[in-house]
């Protein structure tokens, strides 16, 4: 009968504690679990065993430049709850109608049949919003606030949200806008 080793993690602020009993069969694996919602990793091997919280799912995104994405629900949640709209669609496109409260900083410039990236996006976005704001960015369907919200992490802003659908998902489900 092969030896089991037992390894128990508690913690002082809370009665959550976590004893994963570990067989020969985990020897030289990682195995991934939760501590009071912190994703944590235990490395196994013959010769120690070590423990260490992981970073949440977005912090790893954002520390890797993707922004989290939520559907128009979360986003119109968060909204409420104080987070600022940033709306990177063309003026055109946002005087045609918005999100209550919006803030217009066109991510791309219609030029002829095509579009141009606006060269000073992260500058214009910095002379409204301080990077320590929490911004959700939209769009009409969700591709230029994806990279205007990645351009706006690679920038240093802390607390940025992409808005899966863009506007266009947003009046579908009937939430309040500004024409």
């Amino acid at each position: 009968m092969a030896a089991k080793a037992v390894v128990c993690y508690g913690s002082s602020t809370s009665s959550t504690t976590l004893c994963p009993v570990l067989c020969p069969q985990q020897l030289n694996k990682r195995v991934f679990f939760a501590v009071n919602s912190r994703r944590c990793s235990i490395n196994i091997n013959q010769k120690s065993l070590s423990f260490r919280p992981k970073a949440s799912p977005r912090e790893s995104l954002e520390a890797t430049g993707i922004p989290t994405s939520v559907p128009v629900r979360v986003a119109h949640e968060l909204h409420q709850a104080g987070h600022r709209y940033l709306d990177v669609r063309t003026p055109d496109e946002f005087s045609a109608g918005h999100a209550a409260g919006a803030i217009n900083i066109p991510y791309m410039y219609r030029v002829g049949s095509g579009m141009t990236k606006n060269p000073r996006f992260v500058e214009e976005v910095s002379l409204h919003f301080r990077k320590h704001d929490e911004i959700i960015v939209g769009c009409q369907l969700g591709k230029r606030s994806m990279m205007a919200a990645a351009d706006l992490l690679a920038a240093g802003f802390a607390a940025v949200t992409d808005i899966a659908g863009g506007y266009a998902a947003w009046t579908q489900n009937g939430l309040p806008t500004d024409n």
